[in-house]
């Protein structure tokens, strides 16, 4: 059976949603989207997300067809009418149909397409064994903290890792860490959770939120600020998160082992305090 969908305010099998050719989305790559983790049928973080999508909204100049309520309806509606407990929606906002032109168009309705999939995060066997990455040079656009669905640098740069046999792209620009390809990066030393700030050069996670506030609760040194390169790969501990992986240890950075190639102590505390959190609060029947 195909799966549901929603587009332009109609809820329709996946098989049977099409957008015209002239969709800005596609000629352009002219909107904005979000990932929503869903637990046992609780969409996870649902105010901290639309924040995000507002923000990728103003950034270009887009009016946000619905209010939060409304989104969260739709968001409920869709997990409803599809199968599994754990899910992730996907939905995005172009701006709309009309002729080529790159000028926004005047009066033109927003195309708005939501879709869910099943959750399925990283398997227990990888995150004890951990994950190789490699490094490229952050080559973006300056606006990285709007999530927009023009991917390709983004694309381009998990070829690498790909390439490679590798799970991800750690990026640096002018030799600062800035974030994964797909992902934030995090670094322990000595015991000290080193972590990149939320400017234009990285996409704000909401996951990365969450570790932030794990840390700071329940004792964990943390500091935000700008990493140098070689302060990175001289780290006791790399981690990955994004909203499907989750926290995720990365042992290998270009074939050269971070610390002593395994899984750290702090990672072990931050994965135990993660998946405590998805119990009680994303698990819980309220």
């Amino acid at each position: 059976m195909s799966p549901v969908v929603h587009l332009n305010g109609q809820f329709l099998p996946l098989d049977q949603a099409f957008v015209p050719v002239l969709d800005r989305g596609f000629i352009f790559g002219d909107g904005v989207y979000e990932v929503i983790p869903v637990y046992s049928r609780h969409v996870f973080r649902l105010e901290e997300h639309l924040r995000r999508l507002q923000h990728s909204l103003d950034g270009i100049r887009l009016a946000n067809p619905h209010t939060d309520e409304e989104w969260g309806q739709l968001i409920r509606e869709l997990v409803a009418r599809n199968a599994g407990d754990d899910q992730y929606v996907y939905f995005h906002i172009t701006r709309g149909v009309a002729k080529r032109d790159h000028a926004f168009p005047q009066n033109t309705a927003p195309t708005v397409f939501m879709m869910s999939s099943p959750l399925i995060t990283s398997p227990q066997e990888l995150v004890e064994t951990g994950i190789s990455a490699v490094s490229a040079n952050d080559n973006r656009w300056d606006r990285c903290d709007i999530k927009s669905i023009a991917l390709l640098p983004n694309v381009l740069l998990r070829q690498v890792a790909v390439d490679h046999g590798a799970a991800e792209t750690v990026l640096f620009r002018d030799g600062i860490l800035t974030e994964g390809s797909a992902s934030n990066i995090f670094a322990v030393e000595n015991g000290v959770i080193l972590a990149p700030p939320k400017d234009n050069h990285m996409l704000p996670g909401i996951t990365y939120d969450l570790v932030l506030e794990l840390a700071a609760a329940h004792g964990i040194p943390l500091e935000i600020g700008k990493y140098h390169e070689s302060r990175i790969r001289a780290a006791n501990e790399l981690w990955l998160t994004s909203s499907t992986k989750e926290v995720l240890p990365i042992i290998r950075l270009d074939a050269q082992p971070v610390g002593d190639g395994k899984p750290g102590a702090v990672f072990w505390k931050m994965h135990a305090l993660y998946q405590d959190y998805k119990t009680r609060v994303m698990r819980s029947p309220a």
